[in-house]
């Protein structure tokens, strides 16, 4: 069955980095599509970034714009977000979706606090 699974999200301070991982299984991996979401307490779920499945095109919300990346290793059937230059406002619960057909992850909880 399809499954993705987040990992490496965690407490860190303003200006900090963090990289989290989205390990897919269940479907061919490099045929799709992935994304970053992110939802914030009393918030709407948002994309926070893009990658198409070969990996040559990206983009970002600008909100991210120039501080994170989203990359992925299709023999490693992994999706990353590496975010630098955290903020506080960047604090919320991040999933990794296939974008079609969609399929959620469970998400992993990022929180940016002095």
């Amino acid at each position: 069955q399809v499954q993705l699974v987040e990992s490496g999200g965690g407490l860190v301070q303003p200006g900090g980095s963090l990289r989290l991982s989205c390990a897919a299984s269940g479907f061919t991996f490099s045929n799709f599509a992935m994304s970053w979401y992110r939802q914030a307490p009393g918030k709407e779920r948002e994309l926070v970034a893009h990658i198409t499945s070969s990996g040559v095109s990206t983009n970002y919300a600008d909100s991210v714009k120039g501080r994170f990346t989203i990359s992925r290793d299709n023999a490693k059937n992994t999706v990353y977000l590496q975010m630098n230059s955290l903020k506080p406002e960047d604090t919320a619960v991040y999933y990794c979706k296939r974008v079609f057909p969609g399929f959620w992850g469970q998400g992993t909880q990022v929180t940016v606090v002095s």
